[in-house]
């Protein structure tokens, strides 16, 4: 089982939604390579499934630009070092990457491809951070390139831009009532109503806090949820410093931004964090724990 799924059955697996007399279809099925599921109020089995049919179109789309188990946009760009005309979605994943890098000071770095690889297969890990370094990868008008063995990975964010998509087409579909958990959990609804309720878990089950979320969405990471290359954290530092926390659970108003703050602040000191908070207008940090289980108050 991956980190995702460890960290969305403890946390979106708790989710309630509105008591409501109203029709809910679920969808199952895959996302950026992690199980994902919809619930959708409000809509009859003939138009769900046509809604479904169009959620699966969208998934597959953003596989071919971010996924990097096929031939993807991304996959291209790695290999050859250039990806000619960039589909605009592609674009503004690279803009929020470079605005999270920025506001991080650099510890959020897709760039860190080449030593997650390194680390992962026990690689030469100084030779391979060498090439890590987002202010190597040039975006112009029409192409986007890396530098001489540069390669990028959107772990960090992708499966937040998928739910980001579904949310942005169920929208206007005149969906209100929502939830969409693609690793990153995505909640729908203005209703005067019970909003829908998330408990944030640590990778153990443990319960760390329980928040509402109405039109906004929760990520949540842990470095120790999936080990690699002899049991180190998945998630690295490009200096090849340690995590800094061991679970932290971000919210904000986009899926992706929540998924790459999330990933960025365990490996950042508090003051780091407020520092780069203040750059995200709505985001803000729903549980944040030490090595030691304990959770921090981050208020």
């Amino acid at each position: 089982m991956n980190r995702r799924r460890v960290l969305t059955i403890a946390a979106a697996g708790l989710l309630v939604a509105p008591a409501r007399a109203m029709p809910t279809a679920v969808w199952t099925g895959r996302a950026m390579g992690a199980e994902a599921r919809i619930v959708l109020r409000g809509a009859d089995p003939v138009r769900s499934r046509r809604v479904f049919a169009r959620v699966e179109a969208e998934l597959r789309r953003v596989e071919a630009h971010f996924s990097l188990h096929a031939d993807s946009a991304l996959v291209r760009l790695n290999r050859d070092g250039r990806l000619a005309r960039p589909a605009p979605e592609i674009r503004a994943v690279f803009d929020l990457a470079g605005r999270v890098w920025q506001a991080s000071g650099g510890v959020f770095d897709p760039s860190v491809q080449p030593l997650w690889l390194a680390t992962a297969t026990g690689g030469d890990t100084d030779a391979a951070r060498a090439l890590v370094g987002w202010q190597g990868v040039r975006i112009d008008a029409d192409e986007i390139a890396l530098a001489p063995g540069m390669a990028l990975t959107f772990n960090g964010i992708a499966q937040g831009h998928a739910a980001d998509r579904v949310a942005e087409m169920l929208r206007a579909e005149g969906f209100g009532d929502v939830l969409i958990d693609m690793g990153e959990v995505m909640a729908l609804g203005r209703s005067a109503r019970r909003a829908w309720q998330a408990a944030i878990a640590a990778p153990d089950g443990t319960e760390l806090a329980r928040v509402e979320l109405q039109d906004r969405a929760l990520a949540t990471s842990s470095p120790a949820g999936t080990r690699i290359g002899g049991g180190k954290p998945h998630i690295l530092h490009p200096a090849g410093l340690p995590p800094r926390w061991a679970t932290v659970a971000v919210s904000a108003p986009d899926a992706a931004a929540a998924d790459a703050l999330s990933t960025a602040f365990c490996l950042m000191e508090a003051a780091a964090i407020g520092h780069a908070l203040r750059q995200f207008p709505g985001a803000r940090i729903e549980a944040i724990t030490d090595d030691h289980g304990c959770a921090i108050d981050f208020g």
